[in-house]
């Protein structure tokens, strides 16, 4: 592996035997450094392979910008989310995870307060992303001695669920504030017992790939079954007339709209949680 070009005294531009463009970091691995040059292998902490990248000359610039601690720490947070929980991310989540997190890091120092308006439902659709957000204020506070705002665990999860979905922030948001609402209408129309619960998991799972799907506009595939439709309209009435009323809420406030499947699957769903849970 050759060196290509020096971005800095801790970044270097490189590519493999294959061609692959990669981005190698370490402290001093660019110091005294020229194109041509074999990599000091001793010297390398990560390297990052571009190919599967958006933007790569955008990515080269931040990590020029930024402090290595930064780009650290954005690095060790997504190889715990990858290691430990098994998250599958793509490579741009280095990307906007470390801009957030200087951004972040910036914005404590000069006292400026945060707060994000998806907090609880992060933590309540994505439980496992919000979890490494967590890990990672801790990580932050022992490496930097500022600790961030609760609400910046939500932020850092929203940036690994962009990076699972392959989406941007506005799309993600978007998405989040969709299931929100069709939680809420299932929630105000379903009748809970004062004093119990019902595990949402099934519920909140049925949401996640709903609302993707929709944002997505991937097309669903299979035959339609007519006579499981007659039988859900007619044996389910009280289900299907709430996803009804769910579809006409998508449709009014996010312009898009469940397929007759979708209806009748998560019908059937919900009229099981009430057999189920609420009896």
């Amino acid at each position: 592996m050759r060196i290509e070009k020096v971005i800095n005294n801790n970044i270097i531009s490189a590519r493999d035997n294959q061609g692959v463009e990669l981005v190698v970091m370490g402290r001093g691995i660019g110091f005294g450094s020229k194109a041509g040059s074999e990599i000091a292998e001793e010297k390398i902490e990560k390297i990052f392979r571009l190919e599967n990248m958006d933007d790569k000359e955008q990515f080269k610039a931040l990590l020029a910008s930024l402090p290595i601690e930064h780009i650290r720490l954005s690095t060790d947070i997504i190889s715990y989310a990858r290691e430990n929980l098994e998250l599958k991310l793509n490579q741009n989540v280095y990307l906007t995870l470390t801009d957030h997190i200087s951004f972040a890091l910036e914005r404590h120092r000069k006292g400026l307060g945060f707060h994000n308006v998806l907090y609880d439902e992060v933590k309540l659709f994505y439980p496992l992303e919000y979890s490494v957000g967590c890990f990672a204020l801790e990580l932050i506070e022992e490496r930097t001695g500022c600790r961030l705002e609760e609400d910046e665990s939500a932020s850092i999860a929203l940036h690994l669920i962009n990076g699972e979905l392959n989406t941007v922030m506005g799309t993600t948001f978007f998405m989040i504030k969709m299931m929100r609402g069709m939680m809420e209408i299932i929630e105000r129309e379903i009748p809970v017992p004062s004093g119990r619960n019902y595990p949402r998991d099934r519920l909140i799972s049925d949401l996640k790939q709903l609302a993707n799907r929709l944002v997505s506009e991937k097309p669903i595939k299979g035959r339609r079954d007519e006579k499981l439709y007659r039988f859900v309209e007619r044996n389910y009435a009280e289900e299907y007339h709430m996803i009804s009323g769910i579809n006409s809420y998508i449709e009014s406030e996010y312009r898009c709209s469940m397929t007759e499947e979708e209806k009748i699957y998560l019908a059937l769903n919900i009229k099981r949680m009430k057999d189920l849970y609420l009896c």
